[in-house]
Parts: structure tokens; sequence; C-alpha cells
């Protein structure tokens, strides 16, 4: 396993680009974020859409070249999108920005990128919600499959709150194009049995240092245990870091990479 880190975890330092009419830039970059990255001694990084100044060539060209000279790899890209919407149109454009990260993704270099499924909007079920989402990967599968990027769906609340969910999705598409982004912190109800279930169809994983309760009390990973189910398994991917408890992730992120290394064998 490698470990990497997600620029979500340090989005509170990060310029915000979602909104291309109102660019906001932060304290970070993209590349410093990498620089910071490697600093920590760490294999990979995992660049979020939000946070790309541009999606030109030539940018994404200075950050695989950046990449190079610092000696990471990049693990995958991650959009933000979501496929339950009600209108079809509203869902089509989903599925043009999921394509579009997609070509970013490629460009980059990156094998993998981070997808959502949606919550199922007021008056719809999650059976017909299900369904949206399988259509919509599909497409989105095939034009993933000639670029060679996998895309990874992540366990993000709404229909993927269980694991039983989220297997069905990937089930239901049958690509080898569509796995799974494992999100350690985003089960509830039986965290370590549902990453478990989970592990063998998934392309990587987001790690987060605590998870909550259904009741909403925060808990603590285990990640002593969570890595030793992560290798019977035979997951050799990448352990991204997202971090979102409430300590500064420039204090925090550091401490906990340190211990996935030495959890991993890389320290």
């Amino acid at each position: 396993m490698r470990v990497g880190c997600c620029a979500y975890s340090y989005r509170q330092y990060l310029g915000s680009y979602r909104d291309p009419k109102d660019p906001k830039a932060g304290t970070m970059t993209l590349e410093s974020f990498m620089q910071r990255c490697s600093d920590m001694d760490l294999d990979g990084v995992e660049l979020t859409a939000y946070y790309f100044a541009s999606t030109d060539d030539a940018y994404l060209n200075g950050l695989k070249a950046l990449a190079c000279k610092l000696g990471l790899h990049i693990s995958g890209a991650a959009v933000g999108n979501n496929f339950c919407q009600a209108d079809p149109a509203e869902r089509a454009k989903q599925v043009a920005d999921v394509k579009k990260w997609t070509d970013v993704a490629y460009k980059l270099g990156a094998p993998c990128l981070r997808v959502f499924a949606g919550p199922a909007p007021q008056g719809q079920t999650d059976e017909t919600c299900m369904d949206w989402v399988v259509q919509c990967l599909k497409e989105c599968a095939d034009h993933a499959a000639p670029k060679g990027v996998i895309l990874a769906l992540e366990n993000h609340g709404g229909i993927t709150t269980r694991a039983e969910q989220v297997l069905s999705l990937i089930q239901s598409v049958g690509s080898e194009w569509v796995r799974v982004n494992l999100d350690t912190g985003n089960y509830r109800t039986d965290p370590y049995r549902e990453i478990a279930q989970t592990v063998p169809y998934a392309a990587m994983a987001h790690v987060k240092t605590e998870t909550r309760t259904p009741d909403g009390k925060k808990e603590p990973l285990d990640y002593t245990k969570i890595i030793e189910t992560l290798k019977q398994a035979g997951f050799r991917g990448y352990l991204d870091i997202e971090y979102e408890a409430a300590e500064d992730p420039m204090t925090a992120v550091p401490r906990f990479a340190k211990e996935l290394l030495r959890l991993t064998g890389r320290s």
C-alpha cells in the first residue's frame, strides 16, 4: 500500500474555483500542497477539482512536471458530482462534468477519478435514484474506458450510505472501469464490517482519522485493524488522507501521515 493525501484535507487554505465566475485564491495552491506532501515523504496526491486554477493543458502539464520533480504520483483526481437529479437535463450536466474531469485525470496521468452518486431528492425513492446512477455511471464508463481512467465511486452518504448499496451499484453497472473509492470514515453503522465488505471492489481509499456513530458521536478509527483488513483482502492501492477533524491540518495531517507510513511499513 502507498500513502498519499487529498487536496481536500487543506480546503480552508486552498483557493476555491468551483464557480468560475467567482474564483477565490487561497493561501495555498495545488503546487504548494504538493510540495507539502513531498516534505511529509508521501507517495502521492489526489487533486480535487475545486482547487484547480485552470484546466488548460499548460496548467495540467505544469502539475505533472512538478509531481515528477517532487517524486510524487498523482494517484487520482476527484469531482463533486450528483447523479441523483430528478431532471434528466440536470443529470446530463452532471455526466458531462464527470466526463470533463475524466479527461483531466487522463491528461494528468491519474489512474482514477473519484465520483459520487448523491442523495435521493424529496419525493424520490432510493431504488429510482439507483437506476439513474447506474445509467449515468455506464455512460461515464464508456467515456473513461478508452482513456484508461477508473471511476471510483465513493461511499458518501445518500444512496451509498451502506456497503450493500455501494456493492449493488457496482454490480449493476458491471464495468471493470467502475470500482469503489473506499472512504473509511463514511460508514457509520458497522464500519469495520462494511469496510471489509467493500475493499474487494476498491480501486483506492480515502482514510479519515475518525467516524461518527449513528447518534452523531465522533469515534477515532483503529488503523491497525483497518490496515490488517485491507492486507487480508489483498488491497495494494493508495491510502489517501482525507482529513476532516477539528484540529488544524497543518499539524494533524503530518502526524497522521507518520502513523500510516509506520503501519504500512514505509518508515
